[in-house]
């Protein structure tokens, strides 16, 4: 039974405030298919999905977010849906409430209706649908309380950006297009908001414009190398109050967040990489007033 729609509610309102809710899908019905190129070259070498491996990484996922006190809404994965477990992906959150995006590849395109009952079952509130052109969630970033930003990445084009700009002008966002090299798949590969003003970036993969506007707003960056991108060392979610979670085998990048004070949570994650995704992928904030 869906709940009426609660417009009165504050949901995301940034990048770093404190995650209250997320949304995630367990990877229990996951396989591997090549409209990554991450997974492509892991099947090229013979590796498969490994179901009960990635679930087990996944729930060290789940209890961390738990362990810090955040809601967890799981969305039940269907068996049409063979690549449904990054959750982020089919949309993303702003105060007023939820953006639908549009995947690129048929194969996600039949995810959206189940992320989306149960944006509704919560009264969660959808304010903008992408009806033009691609866009996923792994693009999406609010660099600040008025200014969205989309990557023109491998996912979302430049007609998914424009189609939101004329839909949420009337919010007051300005919305800007981050245009990067599509072997980087989504923004969030090479770049990432993990505290106020700090965030890891691939500086060479970002346009100059982009990281100037970066720097306008004061943002120390964490430089990552091009070559841990798809080893996901920029695939981390920030919960909050200084905290973290990031891929445990990414220590370097980690041990350069803990020396700007950052709690850094380890996940140990190895298979779920291989399916294409790391801890932000999979999480969909929900609530972060």
């Amino acid at each position: 039974m869906n709940a009426p729609a609660d417009t009165s509610k504050t949901y995301v309102t940034n990048a770093t405030n404190p995650l209250k809710k997320v949304m995630m899908c367990s990877p229990v019905g996951y396989k591997f298919n090549d409209i990554n190129v991450i997974t492509t070259e892991w099947m090229k070498k013979g590796d498969t999905e490994k179901n009960d491996v990635m679930v087990r990484e996944w729930q060290t996922l789940v209890d961390a977010y738990k362990d810090n006190g955040i809601e967890v809404v799981q969305v039940e994965p269907h068996p049409e849906c063979e690549v449904m477990t990054f959750s982020r992906d089919y949309g993303c959150m702003v105060k007023e409430g939820a953006i639908i995006g549009h995947f690129r590849h048929p194969a996600r395109q039949i995810e959206t209706k189940y992320y989306e009952a149960k944006l509704k079952e919560m009264g969660v509130p959808i304010i903008a649908r992408v009806n033009a052109g691609c866009m996923e969630g792994g693009d999406f970033w609010m660099l600040d309380e008025h200014t969205l930003a989309w990557g023109e990445v491998d996912r979302t084009d430049e007609a998914g950006v424009a189609n939101l700009r004329e839909q949420l002008w009337k919010y007051g966002y300005t919305v800007v297009g981050v245009p990067v090299n599509p072997d980087n798949l989504h923004l969030d590969m090479c770049f990432n908001i993990v505290a106020p003003q700090v965030a890891l970036a691939v500086i060479d993969q970002l346009p100059y414009q982009f990281v100037k506007a970066l720097k306008r707003r004061n943002f120390e960056l964490i430089p990552v190398d091009a070559q841990d991108v798809f080893k996901h060392g920029c695939n981390v979610e920030a919960i909050g109050n200084g905290k973290v979670i990031a891929i445990e085998k990414n220590k370097h990048i980690n041990d350069k967040m803990r020396a700007l004070g950052l709690d850094v949570i380890d996940v140990p994650f190895d298979q779920i990489l291989h399916a294409g995704g790391g801890p932000h992928c999979l999480t969909q904030p929900i609530e972060r007033p």
